[in-house]
């Protein structure tokens, strides 16, 4: 069970204070549980992507992290540098306030910028904030990212004012189909967190304490 469940998580650490001597022990610990990536901020990309180098773990990064607000001119480029840096996946912000505007063009403009800029090269993630929106809005944004071309939708940052929830996953799984995977990210910090997400319809997990759930153990914080 846990060594599957390895498979699925996103091995995350996004602390602006993060360290060399920390990206150094995700990555090893990356390769020790063979999770699925290491999930770093763009600045760790290319040491990340050097020590993953042939282990079969892929390398994931955020792109307009964590507010989403960036244009979507600016999310393609941070796009691309982050593939010719190594990134294998790319975990993008909605632009949250254009979806709250009911500004759906601009949302779809901006999720289709990052899949055009990563198409062939990585794959695509969009995280949706679900604290901040309604069930409709989390519905809204879920299908506009299989209209762009989104790989993945997922819950949370982990810096907002909420986590992931299995209420959010198995609406965004609905919402979806089979159409696209769904990234349970925020607050997941045991085993126990982990298969209510997985049996919720969740297919990665992002979260810090990936050693800790593995280990069925519990963490005291998740990013």
């Amino acid at each position: 069970m846990s060594q599957s469940l390895a498979s699925l998580i996103d091995h995350t650490l996004l602390k602006p204070e993060t360290k060399e001597e920390q990206i150094d022990k995700l990555c090893q610990e990356a390769k020790d549980y063979q999770f699925a990536s290491v999930c770093v901020n763009p600045t760790w990309v290319k040491k990340s992507a050097e020590l993953l180098k042939g282990t079969g773990v892929d390398v994931c990064t955020v792109i307009g992290f964590p507010l989403g607000a960036n244009t979507p001119e600016t999310k393609a480029f941070e796009t691309k540098n982050a593939i010719e840096n190594g990134a294998t996946e790319v975990d993008m912000v909605l632009n949250i306030g254009a979806l709250r505007d009911g500004n759906d063009a601009l949302v779809e403009e901006d999720m289709k910028a990052v899949a055009e800029a990563a198409k062939g090269k990585a794959l695509t993630k969009v995280i949706l904030e679900t604290c901040l929106l309604t069930d409709d809005e989390k519905v809204r944004a879920c299908e506009i990212a299989l209209k762009a071309g989104i790989d993945f939708v997922k819950t949370s940052t982990g810096f907002s004012t909420g986590n992931a929830t299995v209420e959010d996953v198995k609406l965004m799984r609905e919402t979806v189909g089979d159409k696209a995977g769904v990234k349970a990210s925020g607050g997941v910090r045991s085993l126990e967190d982990a298969q209510a997400m997985t049996d919720a319809g969740a297919t990665r997990i992002g979260a810090s304490a990936g050693v800790k759930i593995v280990e069925g153990e519990k963490a005291d914080s998740d990013y």
